[in-house]
Formats: structure tokens, C-alpha cells, sequence
């Protein structure tokens, strides 16, 4: 796999195709959206989706864990999909695989369980914002943000259209990042692509099979 990297107020930021940023400076491994439990919600609304996807989501955060080796994952909101169901449990004997790490929730609209499903797992719970200097850290976009500080959210599952000749075109996820905010891909492997429309001044990184790259606006 093939990452890429930014520099944001002073820091290195490495863009994992895996959908995941990560910050070596303090060892966080930063994730958004990433809707565990949601095909089993669908499934059980009687739509098919395969149960795989949700093995496919723990396979890709094993992989981010065992390369980074961090000391802290931030989840930026929506880390389960709604409300209780036994994909919860198995969540939970996955984390205990990885005892030495701190897992954290910002807390997103999706994120409706109560404290203590997530204290039982040693999930530790914080505000709607945390600030890490100089990163302000939330799940929804803002439209402003604290002076001196580089926001980082989730919630739009950010993807931009690309343009070939003949009128090709193709959605990929991405990267965003503006003036004084970025977005995080939907990590979840059920979510779906919000277009966005990059201004000249913002970086876009887009995510193609296995491999992040820079895109010009």
C-alpha cells in the first residue's frame, strides 16, 4: 500500500489508503465513521447485506494497528451505526486483542449507546470536542473554528469526481483539506461518498485501490 503525506501547522500527518490518518509526532492513529453494526441493522430491516463487511472493518483496523503500532486511536465519531447488537461484542473482544492502546471516541449523531456499553470496554468517552494543540478534533464540520487551531471531522464521507477523456468520470474517496479544516474518509467499508468541490486553495488526496495521491484542483 502506498501512503502519502501533508504537513498541517508545523506537523506530519501520514494519509493511509486504509482511509485512516496518522500522526507519528504523538503516535494517534486517527478514524472516522466508521459504522460498525450497520450491515447487521440492515439485515435485520430484512435488506441483504453480507456479513463479511463487517470482518472486512476489523481486518483493516488490525492492519492499521499492527503497522503504526500508536498509543492512541481517536475515533471521530460514528463508530457504531446505532443502537445495540451483537456486533457491539465482538468489538469488544477485538480491542482486547490490543490492551496496550488507548481507544477513544469523540462522540458523533450516531453514536447513541449508552456510557457504560463503551466504558465496558475500556472506551474512553470524550466531549463533542477535544483539542490535541494545534488540532481541534470533532466529528461534524464547523463553520468556525477556534483561532489557532487546525480542525480535524468526519461526517461527510468526503469523495470528489474525477474526469477522464470521453466524459469518463469516477468517484473516489478522499482526503480534504481546507483553510482550517480537514475530512477524513468514511473508514466504514458500508458508507457512502458525499461530492465535494474543491476551491484552488484546498488539498485533496484521493484514495485509489491501495494508494493515496494528490490530485491538482
Amino acid at each position: 500500500m502506498a501512503s502519502d503525506t501533508t504537513t498541517i501547522m508545523g506537523e506530519e500527518l501520514i494519509l493511509h489508503p486504509l482511509r485512516a490518518i496518522y500522526w507519528p509526532k504523538k503516535r494517534i492513529l486517527f478514524l472516522a465513521d466508521l459504522h460498525l453494526g450497520k450491515a447487521t441493522h440492515f439485515r435485520k430491516a430484512g435488506i441483504a447485506v453480507p456479513a463479511a463487511v463487517e470482518d472486512n472493518n476489523l481486518d483493516k483496523l488490525t492492519a492499521l494497528l499492527v503497522d503504526f503500532k500508536p498509543s492512541r486511536v481517536l475515533f471521530l465519531g460514528d463508530l457504531f451505526h446505532s443502537d445495540y447488537n451483537l456486533n457491539w461484542e465482538q468489538f469488544g473482544l477485538f480491542l482486547k486483542e490490543f490492551s496496550g492502546v488507548s481507544f477513544e471516541l469523540v462522540p458523533g449523531n450516531h453514536d447513541i449507546m449508552e456510557h457504560s456499553e463503551y466504558e465496558k470496554f475500556s472506551i474512553k468517552i470524550h466531549p463533542e470536542t477535544l483539542t490535541i494543540p494545534p488540532f481541534y478534533l470533532t466529528h461534524e464540520p464547523l463553520d468556525e473554528v477556534p483561532a489557532n487551531l487546525y480542525a480535524l471531522v468526519g461526517h461527510i464521507h468526503p469523495g470528489v469526481r474525477m474526469r477522464g477523456p470521453s466524459k469518463q468520470s469516477l468517484r473516489l474517496p478522499c482526503f480534504f483539506f481546507g483553510k482550517d479544516q480537514g475530512i477524513l474518509p468514511a473508514f466504514g467499508t458500508f458508507t457512502g461518498l458525499a461530492n465535494l468541490r474543491p476551491k484552488k486553495s484546498d488539498k485533496v488526496f484521493v484514495i485509489v485501490n491501495d494508494q493515496v495521491m494528490a490530485v491538482g484542483n
